[in-house]
């Protein structure tokens, strides 16, 4: 091939994969009450009652997960993507599945452990898990096994607080308990409380090297641990639900689609 067309061809060749990289990735929903979530490895779920659907980082669909047994779905945490954690609140119970979706182990009852008022629960590390239970205030982890592991003690009384948190998750060993009118608690692996950071009236975030991304009023926020700044990206579509910033990659979530730039 002549020089000049294979500058040509190379050209024409990076303008086509700079187009597949900036084109938009689209993940339609067939149910607009559905939720969507993002892990670290850029998969996509969407979650709508006892069903679980997973895509590809390049929208394209891969599996189904669904237990009618347990009753709608509560929560999936997706930090591990390779163990994620689905609870069933109503039927108190907890069950990990692995990377393809299926069963890790034998479902987890809460309830026939005595723990009738788990409200949040959350994975940890070490094939462990958190849980917070309503009827003593109280944080605790658990192995695999649930056996206890750590047992924060009534944290109302600890803290002199009347907290009422509404979502969790750990990052980098440090568990972030959300209290709307207090803030988020931030407790280490151990269960004990080191700080508060001072951002309420939050429904959910995400912990990105001890940074907290959170979306508001169409705008995407970053609070900064260390400097306590705020960084703020506007998002002007009054369409957008919530925008999460994972693997470098903005994530929009309607309430019919999430589009991925």
């Amino acid at each position: 091939m002549p020089f000049k067309l294979t500058i040509v061809f190379f050209l024409a060749l990076c303008t086509a994969l700079r187009a597949q990289v900036t084109e938009p990735v689209t993940v339609r929903f067939t149910d607009q009450g559905s939720k969507a979530l993002v892990d670290a490895l850029g998969n996509i779920y969407v979650i709508r009652g006892d069903e679980i659907k997973k895509y590809n980082p390049l929208g394209v669909f891969l599996k189904t997960f669904s237990n009618k047994r347990y009753g709608s779905i509560e929560d999936v945490d997706v930090s591990n993507p390779l163990k994620i954690l689905v609870y069933y609140r109503d039927f108190q119970q907890v069950l990990f599945l692995d990377n393809q979706l299926s069963p890790a182990a034998e479902v987890i009852s809460l309830e026939k452990a005595g723990y009738e008022q788990a409200s949040l629960v959350c994975s940890s590390i070490n094939n462990s898990f958190w849980l917070y239970d309503k009827q003593n205030n109280e944080l605790l982890r658990f192995d695999g096994e649930l056996r206890p592991l750590v047992k924060t003690g009534n944290l109302k009384r600890i803290l002199d607080l009347d907290i009422q948190p509404n979502y969790m998750r750990e990052s980098g060993n440090y568990l972030y308990l959300n209290c709307p009118k207090e803030g988020i608690l931030v407790f280490d692996i151990y269960g004990t409380f080191y700080k508060t950071i001072p951002i309420k009236n939050l429904k959910e975030f995400a912990i990105i090297n001890g940074n907290v991304f959170y979306y508001e009023n169409f705008v995407l926020k970053e609070y900064e641990a260390q400097s306590f700044n705020t960084i703020e990206k506007p998002f002007p579509d009054p369409l957008l639900k919530t925008v999460y910033w994972k693997n470098d990659r903005y994530y929009k979530v309607y309430s019919d689609s999430l589009q991925v730039r």
